[in-house]
């Protein structure tokens, strides 16, 4: 039991005293690129998925019914 306290009060500590936290305006700024390079991934994907849809539907429509 006494290994389970020393580890909490060191992690503590840890956390307390030798993380160096991000202020407000870097976590808005992190925040803001994280949320732009997913718009754009996304994005992407969409515009990909898209584009593979039409292409194997007229593929099939074409053989099918052509």
């Amino acid at each position: 039991m006494d290994r389970v306290k020393l580890y909490i009060q060191e992690s503590y500590n840890e956390l307390v005293n030798k993380v160096s936290w991000p202020t407000w305006k870097e976590l808005q700024a992190s925040s803001l690129v994280v949320l732009v390079g997913t718009l754009i991934i996304s994005l992407i994907v969409w515009i990909m998925d898209t584009a593979a849809k039409y292409s194997i539907v007229e593929f099939l429509y074409k053989k099918v019914f052509g």
